[in-house]
């Protein structure tokens, strides 16, 4: 029976003090897209967060972000340039000092760059086409260019070592570059990166090729290695469904010796509209027996983690940890019932939230941007969320429970 405590050891040698992952989030933190002292405090205070800390999506190329500056003056993260290693060694060394795994995210962001035009960059895609949301131009990749991000993702993850990272996540989800040429709905390509099934794998192949070969001449042997992925990419279009994205990661496994498979979900239980079972339960034989498998969605509570456990090798948490930074810690030592789930002023303080992820949370503009999940923009017209109570400590404070998705 498999417990939340439980050690776990991935292939290469790597073990993880209990089954509990703190999933990756933004955090509008970066100056510059270098780490802040903001960035610092709100990581160093997550050291006891989870067995394994995955930091933020980085990006690996300058044209590859940043997206989503909802803060003033603060940027996503990058490691594209040796200038980012000083305060990314600072954060793996907070998140490290208690003897839990720190993972670095590297993504590129592709047509969700959405803050490189006005830093004068270009947005690149797999293909150029008309994005009814995007008002801004975009670049179609060359084949010399998308072997130069494929590169990108290489020197990114010597960085990633050389920084003192216990383990990369290549960022297949959330329709950012890797997934974008995995959609049939935005890659129209008709050369090796594109057309059939098989060519839309080539690009998610070559990066996790890429970035082995790195780890394998510059990382320890433990160094760990993961890739994330939407099991399916439905809207008005369909992309893909989870009858071609299980082959994708069958043919990660089949050919590439990674450690983990991070399956990005709305909820940690979330089945297709067309089977039964949950896509945690569908994904497993394209996982095979030696990768773990981590699920994601909706984990609140010890109570939501252990029902997760039940589909699952490793639960992640997300916005749960940015309400409580020592769940996992109370987790394991058994003190699941002093977990906080309520944000106020003091909270706030001892979370180190960033800037960004206060205004995040207390801004109606935001809302728009999390379609599907409960409406932040309510919570702030009702007068649970005040941007300005927070910053200022006075009083205010609402209810976890309430801030489902």
């Amino acid at each position: 029976m498999k417990k939340l405590t439980d050690q776990v050891t991935f292939r290469h040698g790597a073990t993880l003090n209990n089954r509990l992952v703190q999933a990756p989030m933004l955090t509008n933190s970066g100056d510059n897209e270098v780490v802040s002292q903001d960035t610092l405090d709100y990581y160093a205070a997550r050291s006891q967060s989870a067995g394994m800390v995955i930091v933020e999506y980085t990006s690996v190329r300058k044209n590859g972000g940043p997206s989503r500056s909802w803060a003033k003056d603060r940027e996503q993260l990058a490691i594209y340039d040796d200038r980012f290693k000083p305060g990314m060694t600072k954060v793996a060394q907070a998140l490290k000092k208690d003897g839990n795994k720190a993972i670095l995210q590297l993504v590129h962001s592709g047509r969700e760059a959405n803050y490189a035009p006005q830093l004068v960059r270009t947005v690149e895609v797999p293909s150029k086409m008309d994005f009814p949301w995007i008002d801004y131009p975009v670049h179609e990749l060359t084949d010399a260019e998308v072997k130069d991000v494929v590169n990108d993702f290489g020197v990114s993850t010597k960085r990633a070592i050389d920084c003192g990272f216990d383990g990369v996540e290549i960022h297949g989800a959330n329709h950012y570059l890797i997934q974008q040429f995995f959609s049939a709905f935005s890659n129209h390509r008709t050369d090796h990166w594109g057309g059939s099934l098989e060519k839309r794998m080539n690009f998610p192949l070559a990066v996790v090729k890429e970035v082995l070969i790195v780890v394998k001449k510059y990382a320890p042997q433990d160094f760990i290695v993961g890739y994330r992925i939407s099991p399916e990419e439905i809207h008005q279009t369909v992309g893909y469904t989870w009858h071609e994205s299980t082959q994708l990661i069958k043919a990660i496994t089949d050919h590439y010796d990674l450690d983990y498979i991070h399956l990005s979900l709305p909820k940690y239980d979330a089945k297709p509209q067309d089977n039964d079972k949950t896509f945690a339960e569908l994904f497993q034989p394209a996982i095979g027996d030696d990768a773990k498998e981590i699920i994601v969605g909706d984990v609140m509570s010890e109570k939501d983690a252990t029902d997760a456990l039940k589909l699952t090798d490793l639960v992640a948490m997300a916005r749960a940890t940015l309400i409580d930074p020592q769940i996992g810690l109370k987790i394991s030592e058994g003190r699941g019932d002093e977990i906080i789930r309520q944000i106020s002023p003091e909270q706030v303080k001892k979370s180190h939230l960033t800037p960004g992820l206060i205004n995040l949370f207390s801004d109606p503009q935001m809302e728009p941007h999390f379609p599907g999940r409960e409406s932040i923009y309510a919570l702030h017209q009702a007068g649970s969320l005040n941007k300005d109570v927070l910053k200022n400590g006075t009083s205010s404070s609402f209810n976890l429970d309430h801030f489902k998705k």
